[in-house]
């Protein structure tokens, strides 16, 4: 190799080693050697998603149901009278019995 040349290779190597530190490389190419550990983590991962979806959306749609109820009380006129058939129409999905 040309000695002119050999410092900026030994540079773009130490970038590159320094590149693959930063991205954590090494770690992701162990979890690629054990892909029973890759399963369990995505699936762990998912589940806390979905769980996390669930109870994100039901505390939104209980708050906007509250907010709704209480907009009701105040009596608006054409805001009022949708809003109580909406809180009627949950309230009476809510005495159904499920199977």
């Amino acid at each position: 190799m040309d000695p002119i040349r050999r410092p900026q290779a030994t540079s773009t190597v130490e970038k590159l080693s320094d590149y693959f530190e930063r991205v954590n490389f090494g770690a992701y190419v162990l979890l690629l050697q054990k892909p029973w550990r890759l399963f369990y983590l995505n699936f762990i991962g998912g589940l806390a998603r979905g769980i996390g979806i669930g109870l994100g959306f039901t505390l939104i749609a209980a708050l906007l149901i509250v907010i709704m109820q209480r907009l009701a009380v105040l009596n608006i006129p054409l805001i009022g009278s949708y809003i109580a058939d909406v809180v009627r129409i949950v309230q009476a999905q809510l005495r159904v019995p499920t199977i």
